[in-house]
């Protein structure tokens, strides 16, 4: 499934960016001869009739291309210099390089558009505990409290309010944050964001404000077991309910998950009732390492009361118009924040470890596609900001660098001269080539880290 959802997103990805690139060129007059899904090698060609465009899969399927006549790749026929791409006035050359980014921006709105009307399914913005000295506590936020909006800005879900805040936590300075009372009263709280720093971002910020999502109280009891893991080779069965661990009590499941990860590779006597009987375990938590931490997992997920669950779900839909005006607004927000997360990796604020390559792209795709469609959708349109905004970059090779140039022949009257052309092309492979090291290293970093 992971597969096939990645190669179907960068199949729908690559097929609206290379169209939009398309269909301005056809607008404008040039004669496009090959549209490519993929690179390298032709697996597949096909050429309709009556047309110039051969339309090919190519075999690595990590992108694609439009190839247009253009006198400074090869030689062009006098009767086809009016159709080449070199030979069109700059505005028109502009429009087609910006088209490709411009269709990803708008395949994002279409798709959240047509999210906003179906439904995103969501879990309730209600507060679990606050920690003590969080800048939360502080503002005199409380456990059970279910917040209404930021800054004036209406908020329905836990992963709205999420993004409402790292939207704001780029700014810095106070929010003003509506909630409701466990007991009905409307109250509003002054939250400080200015404790968190850049490095704070690239993890669950939210913990660091003090805010945690509530969560229905969890009783001991084994759920799902993972194939082969130490708690299945121990002998624990599905339903058993985790009385004492080492002697002590397990009030709840994440008593007991605190116990396995304080214990990496050491003995732990579980004692468990299974039905009328009371057994006694013995369970070796394995070692992992998590954030350069050594911690110990089972291989055990909790028996979840699927209606306690239910009662903190939310679905936040909106009529056609208004999910139109959403979707627009959603892709502006996602657009800014990528930006703005963009720029402090430059200077050094944010981690480059938030590059993502490939690797990581195709988990969270089949990640997404198994949580259902609409989890698929918002994943693709996000992907498709992200392929906007990047292709945007004022780097040589991408369709922002292809921007510059066109901007400098606006201002001094003629091309670029080609000794240009090639410093930038050398300068852009190193860039994207530098990118693509890390980007591949974070993913194999995360695969071996879990």
């Amino acid at each position: 499934m992971t597969l096939l959802a990645f190669v179907g997103a960068i199949a729908l990805l690559v097929v609206f960016h290379e169209y939009g690139h398309y269909w301005v060129a056809r607008r404008c007059g040039v004669k496009v001869l090959r549209f490519s899904i993929g690179f390298g090698k032709v697996v597949y060609s096909k050429r309709f009739a009556g047309s110039d465009t051969e339309w090919v899969i190519s075999a690595i399927p990590l992108g694609g291309y439009v190839k247009m006549l253009d006198e400074r790749e090869a030689e062009v026929a006098a009767d086809e210099l009016s159709q080449a791409f070199n030979r069109k006035p700059v505005l028109q050359r502009m429009a087609i390089v910006v088209a490709g980014p411009l269709a990803n921006f708008l395949l994002a709105i279409v798709l959240y558009w047509v999210l906003f009307m179906h439904g995103v399914p969501g879990l309730k913005p209600t507060l679990g505990d606050v920690p003590a000295g969080t800048p939360a506590s502080f503002a005199q936020m409380q456990s059970g409290e279910t917040l209404l909006s930021i800054n004036g800005e209406a908020i329905s879900s836990w992963q709205e309010l999420r993004w409402k805040l790292l939207t704001l936590a780029l700014q810095g300075g106070e929010v003003q944050i509506e909630a409701q009372t466990a007991g009905g009263t409307t109250i509003t709280h002054t939250l400080n964001m200015t404790s968190l720093e850049a490095r704070d971002l690239d993890g669950e910020f939210l913990a660091k404000l003090g805010l945690h999502l509530y969560q229905p109280i969890l009783s001991p009891v084994i759920g799902k077991l993972s194939e082969g893991g130490e708690a299945q080779r121990a002998g624990l069965q599905e339903g058993d309910l985790v009385l004492r661990a080492d002697g002590l009590v397990m009030p709840s499941w994440s008593a007991l998950v605190e116990m396995v990860r304080s214990h990496p590779g050491q003995s732990v006597q579980l004692d468990i009732r299974r039905g009328e009987l009371e057994l006694n375990v013995v369970v070796i938590p394995q070692v992992v390492t998590e954030s350069g931490n050594k911690i110990g997992k089972i291989g055990a997920a909790p028996h979840v009361d699927e209606a306690a669950w239910q009662a903190m779900m939310t679905v936040v839909s909106y009529p056609p118009l208004e999910a139109a005006g959403q979707s627009l607004r959603k892709t502006w927000d996602t657009s800014i924040i990528t930006l703005k997360m963009l720029g402090k990796m430059v200077l050094g604020e944010v981690s480059m470890k938030n590059l993502s390559g490939p690797i990581t792209i195709a988990d969270y795709a089949g990640q997404s596609a198994q949580m259902g469609l609409a989890a698929y959708l918002g994943f693709l349109a996000l992907i498709s900001v992200s392929l906007g905004i990047l292709n945007l970059l004022p780097v040589p090779l991408l369709d922002g660098g292809h921007l510059l140039y066109y901007v400098a022949e606006l201002l001094k009257g003629s091309p670029v001269s080609e000794q240009a052309w090639e410093i930038g092309q050398k300068i852009g492979i190193g860039l994207l080539g530098t990118l693509m090291v890390f980007a591949i290293y974070n993913d194999i970093n995360r695969l071996i880290s879990g």
